[in-house]
């Protein structure tokens, strides 16, 4: 009977329409839609990669080698199992254009590939033909294929000559897509396409070049992709290869793609957070709209059950409404906007309606609703009939009952797990709702701190009525402070975190490493030219340092025995990584557990380590390392630790053996060269005329190329932050419309006492933006707060406070509190006094 009456109650209720509930809905409608769309891009993405995932790769399945080429016994059992195999080799290097004597050089990435290349997809080239024909070449010169970025880098057209090394190609059209484009990882040079027998000539995969080679596995139907890897790994176990599947075709950019979209839904919890703010007003202001209602119907004998149905019916229904528009504008804005993100992605992404993100954001915004509206819901029921006549909802208990205070905290568990389980990332989850609960309590305190020293320093003033009239509405108990301090200020906390995380990021790439970093890395200096390359720079006045170091590359395979990955996760055992030799420790790093060996050690291999990451695995000095190097393991033990700094952008090295352990492995050198920016260009010339085959790769150039790339990101999560300060800012529009009856009250009774109109705006505004700058100063703290810990637990960096972003958000929140609240101050200052007074009558 309860239930039955309780809903119709309810539906008359709605009856009225939805004045009042129109910020709930804007708030919680926003909210699910941010998440939604978040997670809709990111399904379309994941979709995109799963489908063409054997295009991306480049086959069905790949076998990867670090600076050599399969042996004779692995191409037997690739070719064995495969019904095709194609090598594919990738490697940096210059492409150079002479242009009337003199060279123009740019880095490129170079895919060397063979007849059988691509196995899966096509390649795509303006003007069109087929690849075969563009590898032909022209004028007896054989052919490549250059992305647009170099071709316009280089001013090329098609039949124009370029370089690699000491081969001449000809430029025969510009490489518009390929398949396998989204596998390469991170590159810092523009793409071009060649055929690997076209480079026998060139002298640029001598032994010891960095390179690396990919055979990509054309599989029958019914092959067990599995059981294949599973095969190749006993096989091959210590030839150092890496195997992926069409099972994660795009491997780490799929990771990143996951876990970049994870980091958005998180932001969008944020403004759900701050919408539940405005949710939570927007009910408790309906509630006190209703206490007439309320009254006449516990005084015709309605329980407190009945009534706390009839409103939670009815709020309940409203979230399904705020649910339903959410949900649709969060599929709706992402399939309108397919075609632009299409074309700005480098990756596939099939857009559709996909059900997973839509559950996940429906459940966090039903949840947050119910977070949100339960505490003012519950406490309708202990509220007597009588008290209702006299005070509306003010006078209940300040708490709901326990069970209620129980069930919110069970929401809160579940919103919790819920964002756990969807993200993957609990530390990450955990991390961002500790934020903001931290900034909703620190938001709280400084509502409760700004009315108090409202309410000190306005009985003090003299003379200055209109800013004792402002400060007298801040610190009014039961105004609008509470509102706007915590749904502006927690908007404002997530834009400030991520502005204080992206300037640190921006400072410690673009400010502080250039004044330490050297001007060039070189690459794949050949023994027998080092000493020539050394003599072109040791006579030149404006270079002040060259540091060159013999490199190889080597993968953990084993420590004390056992797989390194058995061991531990860390990404030093994850891929290959640098390797070189020396007699004497380097200049610039610290011993701190062991010693080195003598210049003279001609025993067992030794080697040493570098601290900080050796700690992180658990290695100690005497513990013994396998490493495989070019397929063949050299098992060393450790002999002592380097303090190695990796942030100094000099020639740095996880691990350092005796020569004698490496004797007779192919390898390149590696060169660092400090000079001054204007003598860059003649360095480059000389040395690229001399060594061909030598790669130079410019700081600023790489530089730049990562700070596109942190552009990318970080103009992605502003995007997410932008949403939660909307929503704080339609919650601020609620705040300022629902004081609205009350500012119309005030105005007039300053009317009659004599104040002008000019005087009553003039304090309505001051109100409002000092309001909002509290609220901008809070949001501060807690941004600068959140963005110190990011750096420095997260990206482990130093931290400075970017003030030009600090300053922008205080100067944000005054100004948007006080458009929102001069935008509902012009009709109470149009209202005649008499009419006023006469209603409160």
């Amino acid at each position: 009977m309860s239930l039955a009456l309780s809903a119709r109650l309810a539906r008359r209720e709605l009856r009225g329409g939805l004045r009042g509930f129109r910020i709930f809905l804007a708030c919680l409608a926003l909210g699910v839609a941010a998440i939604a769309a978040v997670g809709m891009v990111r399904s379309a993405i994941q979709a995109g990669l799963e489908r063409e995932s054997a295009a991306i790769l480049g086959g069905d399945a790949e076998i990867e080698l670090t600076y050599r080429y399969a042996t004779d016994d692995e191409l037997a059992w690739m070719r064995g199992v495969a019904e095709t195999v194609s090598e594919v080799v990738d490697f940096r290097s210059m492409a150079v254009v002479d242009r009337g004597g003199e060279a123009e050089r740019a880095l490129t990435q170079i895919r060397a590939v063979d007849d059988a290349y691509p196995l899966i997809g096509q390649v795509r080239l303006e003007p069109e033909m087929p690849l075969e024909a563009a590898f032909a070449g022209a004028d007896g010169l054989p052919g490549i294929v250059m992305e647009r970025a170099l071709v316009d880098r280089l001013a090329l057209s098609p039949g124009d000559r370029v370089r690699l090394g000491t081969q001449d190609f000809v430029l025969s059209a510009v490489l518009a897509r390929y398949p396998d484009s989204a596998s390469g990882g991170f590159d810092f040079g523009p793409r071009s396409l060649v055929l690997r027998a076209d480079l026998a000539a060139s002298g640029l995969l001598a032994e010891g070049t960095l390179f690396s080679t990919m055979y990509r596995m054309d599989l029958p139907p019914a092959a067990d992709l599995q059981a294949l890897e599973d095969e190749a790994g006993t096989r091959f176990r210590d030839s150092g290869l890496r195997w992926r599947d069409a099972r994660r075709g795009a491997g780490g950019t799929e990771v990143f793609i996951d876990r970049l979209g994870s980091f958005l839904v998180l932001i969008g919890l944020s403004g759900l957070a701050v919408g539940g703010v405005g949710i939570s007003a927007a009910v408790r202001a309906y509630l006190s709209g209703k206490t007439a209602t309320i009254a006449t119907l516990r005084t015709l004998g309605a329980t407190r059950s009945t009534i706390f149905l009839t409103y939670f019916f009815q709020i309940g229904a409203l979230t399904l409404l705020g649910l339903a528009i959410g949900l649709a504008l969060g599929v709706l804005a992402p399939l309108a906007l397919a075609p632009l993100i299409t074309a700005r992605l480098p990756i596939p992404a099939e857009f559709g309606i996909y059900p997973r993100p839509l559950v996940e954001a429906a459940l966090y915004g039903a949840l947050v609703a119910g977070i949100f509206t339960l505490w003012p819901l519950a406490r309708t029921e202990n509220v007597r009939a009588a008290t209702l006549f006299r005070d509306a909802m003010g006078a209940g208990g300040a708490l709901p009952r326990r069970r209620y205070l129980s069930t919110i905290l069970g929401l809160v568990a579940v919103l919790l797990a819920s964002a756990v389980l969807f993200s993957g990332t609990w530390r990450l989850t955990l991390s961002t709702a500790g934020g903001i609960a931290g900034a909703l309590v620190l938001l709280s305190l400084a509502a409760l701190g700004v009315q108090a020293l409202a309410r000190r320093f306005g009985r003090g003033l003299r003379g200055r009525p209109g800013l004792r009239l402002a400060l007298g509405a801040i610190g009014k108990r039961g105004g609008e402070t509470g509102s706007v301090v915590l749904s502006l200020g927690l908007g404002l906390s997530v834009l400030a975190a991520v502005g204080q995380i992206d300037g640190n990021l921006r400072r410690a790439i673009t400010d502080d490493l250039p004044q330490v970093a050297p001007a060039y890395f070189f690459v794949d200096i050949q023994p027998e030219q080092i000493d020539g390359f050394r003599e072109r720079l040791d006579g030149d006045p404006q270079v002040s340092r060259v540091d060159s170091a013999p490199m190889l590359r080597g993968i953990i395979t084993g420590i004390n025995g056992r797989p390194a990955r058995e061991v531990a996760d860390h990404w030093v055992l994850h891929g290959d990584r640098g390797l070189t030799y020396s007699t004497t420790p380097p200049e610039d790093e610290e011993i701190v557990a062991g010693e080195w060996w003598d210049e003279g050690y001609d025993g067992p291999p030794l080697i040493s380590f570098a601290e900080e990451e050796a700690l992180e695995i658990g290695l100690g000095v005497g513990d013994e390392i396998t490493v495989n190097v070019l397929g063949r393991d050299v098992t060393a033990t450790i002999a002592n630790l380097r303090r190695v700094d990796f942030g100094s952008a000099a020639i740095a090295f996880v691990m350092s053996m005796n020569p004698g352990a490496l004797a007779g492995a192919p390898h390149s050198w590696i060169s660092t060269v400090y000079a001054e920016e204007q003598a860059e260009a003649a360095i480059l010339r000389d040395l690229a005329d001399a060594y061909p085959n030598i790669t130079a790769i410019r700081v600023r150039d790489a530089i730049a190329q990562v700070t596109r790339v942190i552009d990318g990101i970080a103009a992605a999560t502003r995007y997410g932050a932008a949403a939660t300060l909307l929503t704080g800012f339609l919650v601020l529009i609620g705040a300022a419309a629902a004081g609205e009856r009350s500012r119309t009250y005030e105005a007039a009774i300053l009317k009659t006492l004599g104040a002008s109109r000019r005087r009553i705006l003039a304090s309505f505004a001051l109100r409002a933006a000092l309001l909002g700058a509290a609220a901008g100063l809070v949001a501060l703290g807690a941004g600068v707060l959140g963005g110190w810990a990011v750096a420095r637990f997260v990206m482990e960096t130093d931290f400075a406070v970017i003030w030009t972003s600090a300053i922008g958000i205080v100067l944000g929140g005054a100004i948007a509190s006080l458009m929102a609240g001069l935008g509902f101050a012009w009709r109470p200052l149009k209202v005649r006094p008499a009419q006023v007074l006469r209603a409160q009558d």
